[in-house]
């Protein structure tokens, strides 16, 4: 019984922590995975996965693209239109896949 206790208690006070590793899928999605791949997995070459990233560094990425201190033209012409809020919910995304070990040659 008390094993039994001691599960149910680690599941709620798991549950926020799980809510929050799976975030909700971004409307502006389609955008960015046309060449970074739904799950951040690169569909273009050359174009770098997102998979994994670290939160604080893609959100200041995408800030940095869409205020152009970083110059990558289709970057800044992709997201120049989105929201803070926008960026953040890519970045929670992005951050949250899990990238797919590379292939051994």
């Amino acid at each position: 019984m008390r094993i039994l206790l001691t599960a149910a208690l680690s599941l709620v006070v798991a549950s926020p922590a799980l809510a929050q590793a799976a975030p909700p899928r971004p409307s502006r999605l389609g955008l960015c995975a046309a060449c970074h791949g739904e799950t951040g997995e690169a569909v273009v070459p050359g174009v770098p996965n997102l998979a994994g990233q670290r939160l604080d560094y893609l959100r200041a990425a995408l800030q940095h693209y869409r205020d152009g201190s970083r110059d990558v033209p289709v970057m800044r012409a992709a997201i120049g239109p989105l929201s803070d809020a926008e960026l953040a919910a890519l970045a929670r995304w992005y951050s949250a896949q899990v990238p797919t070990p590379a292939a051994k040659p």
